[in-house]
């Protein structure tokens, strides 16, 4: 038996193919290695799955419908996807709109199409986002709430796929499952995210841009606990084909200067901080309700930001050897 990860060298999917071949699953990764942020990083994280042999890599793009369907017919044996492969990044989708279509709307629509082929499929994960309640007001978010006020394509694209896969487990009864992520941080993470991006900038003395004049808070989630909420959704599929929809976030929204005074205190530097107005497409505050995935899929966050962030700044001076 075989679990396809797409996505496989980003930030989530290497975590989750760690966790697969910790517990002795035969792991096929998936990825198309772009450049929208240093490949080098991507490389670095699939050496690191390179390790044993229950591994196995193919680099190919998830919107490749000729390439994913070969993938499908030269590997019947695939049981379960856990599909993270996207344009991730609400503020370039501003820059690049066509890349957010290509990668997460045709290539979700390739995955499940693909899905289709694969015969002996028991169970299809998928990443969502946060960024789907858009200009919802009420916070926390619950999965209840009505998404149909994006602020971004980015977020467009994500609610997109979530009614594509309801779709598609109505008319060819697959089992699917969409997990919205909330800001997701910790070691091998993003360099275009702002826990990067804090990190780097206070441990060069260089000056840190927060929006919206530092009025920000985020539910940030340490990577470990949302690589047990993957695997604790995937191992839990639907008892009859349908779709579903979690929240995966630590439940809590933290003030982004706090989130940043953490960084200073376990840097031991200062930052330098430039207030500056709302970007477009940015949420004021995210927080996730997560009453249902708790009761449906045993699934609790247990790293809080205290936690999380000495463990990040740890990696990422080993990383960089500063």
């Amino acid at each position: 038996m075989t679990i396809l990860v797409t996505g496989a060298a980003g930030f989530i999917g290497y975590h989750v193919c760690q966790a697969l071949l910790a517990r002795g699953e035969i792991v096929l990764g998936l990825d198309s290695v772009t450049s929208y942020y240093d490949p080098s990083l991507k490389r670095a994280r699939l050496k690191e799955l390179h390790n044993g042999n229950r591994f196995r890599f193919v680099e190919a793009s998830v919107a490749d419908r000729a390439a994913m369907h070969t993938l499908a017919d030269e590997h019947p044996g695939i049981t379960g996807v856990i599909h993270l492969a996207a344009q991730p990044g609400v503020r370039h989708s501003l820059v690049d709109p066509w890349a957010y279509v290509e990668a997460n709307v045709m290539g979700h629509l390739v995955m499940l199409e693909t899905a289709r082929r694969l015969e002996q499929l028991r169970h299809l994960v998928y990443a969502s986002s946060s960024s789907v309640y858009g200009g919802n007001q009420k916070v926390p978010f619950a999965v209840s709430d009505p998404v149909e006020r994006p602020l971004s394509l980015y977020a467009a694209t994500k609610r997109a796929d979530e009614l594509m896969s309801e779709a598609y487990a109505g008319l060819y009864g697959l089992r699917l499952s969409g997990l919205r992520f909330f800001t997701v941080y910790g070691p091998w993470g993003r360099p275009d995210m702002a826990p990067w991006i804090f990190c780097r900038s206070i441990l060069a003395g260089e000056t840190i841009p927060v929006y919206n004049r530092g009025l920000l808070k985020r539910d940030f989630s340490y990577i470990d606990d949302i690589t047990q909420g993957v695997l604790a959704c995937y191992d839990r599929p639907p008892a009859q084909p349908g779709h579903r929809l979690y929240n995966l976030g630590a439940s809590h929204s933290e003030d982004i200067l706090h989130f940043i005074a953490l960084l200073e205190e376990e840097i031991g530097r200062k930052a330098q901080i430039e207030l500056r107005p709302a970007q477009p497409g940015d949420m004021a505050e995210t927080c996730a309700d997560i009453a249902a995935t708790t009761r449906e899929l045993g699934w609790t966050p247990a790293t809080s930001i205290e936690a999380g962030i000495p463990r990040f700044v740890r990696w990422f001076r080993r990383y960089h050897r500063c």
